[in-house]
């Protein structure tokens, strides 16, 4: 089983310049409309940034089980049943892990989705042709993470058949090789999913950038 262990970028928060920034803008300008609500996704996805550090430590801790399994011969088969059933516990809480993830995702979507009718409301062409680029590639960030999410968690399905084969006596080795196999392929996908979130997250954060800097906000980037 190869080194599976990913990493997803994170949607970046904004420091506006000014102290408040209804000292700044026109408090019902739909621009402040759009940066409340963006920043406010930036809020939601806190949580979905906790799980993925929960996700890569268990995948560690799970990692190094699987090299202590493979170490052992089958004559070790006790050792063997008690360390994939400590697998299998991993396995379960990355599940757990993943479904908080995608229940965050949700959360910063239907949050997202309330620029959708705003910015059809701002004037300045500029503004508005950048609000749209910024709404599409958030979109298309969205279905990749759902498309990332299936693609893990078919992966976890793997981990699991394979953790069970091992604590059977009588799994050929053959079978268990051919496993292995599957669940690597399987990662190879996860890997291009993130891969492609990771590019349109990228994306988001500059493009977000490149609007608040065009509605007239002086801005920096911050963790």
């Amino acid at each position: 089983m190869g080194n599976y262990r990913f990493f997803r970028n994170n949607i970046l928060s904004i420091i506006i310049s000014c102290m408040f920034l209804t000292g700044c803008l026109n408090p019902q300008s739909d621009v402040e409309k759009i940066y409340r609500v963006l920043e406010k996704v930036v809020l939601v996805e806190k949580d979905f940034e906790n799980q993925q550090d929960l996700i890569v430590r268990l995948e560690k801790e799970e990692k190094e089980l699987y090299n202590q399994i493979m170490m052992l011969g089958m004559k070790q088969h006790d050792e063997i049943v008690k360390l994939a059933d400590e697998a299998l516990l991993i396995v379960a809480k990355r599940h757990e892990h993943l479904d908080k993830e995608i229940e965050s995702l949700k959360a910063s979507q239907k949050e997202f989705l309330k620029i959708k009718e705003i910015k059809e409301n701002l004037d300045e062409p500029a503004q508005k042709k950048l609000a749209n680029e910024l709404y599409d590639i958030m979109i298309k960030r969205y279905d990749a993470h759902d498309k990332l999410s299936k693609e893990y968690s078919e992966a976890l399905k793997n981990d699991k058949k394979l953790y069970e084969m091992l604590k059977d006596k009588n799994t050929k080795f053959e079978d268990l090789e051919g496993q292995v196999t599957t669940l690597n392929a399987t990662y190879k996908k996860v890997l291009e999913a993130n891969e492609e979130f990771n590019s349109l997250t990228s994306q988001y954060n500059e493009k977000k950038l490149e609007f608040y800097k065009k509605s007239g906000l002086k801005v920096e980037k911050t963790k």
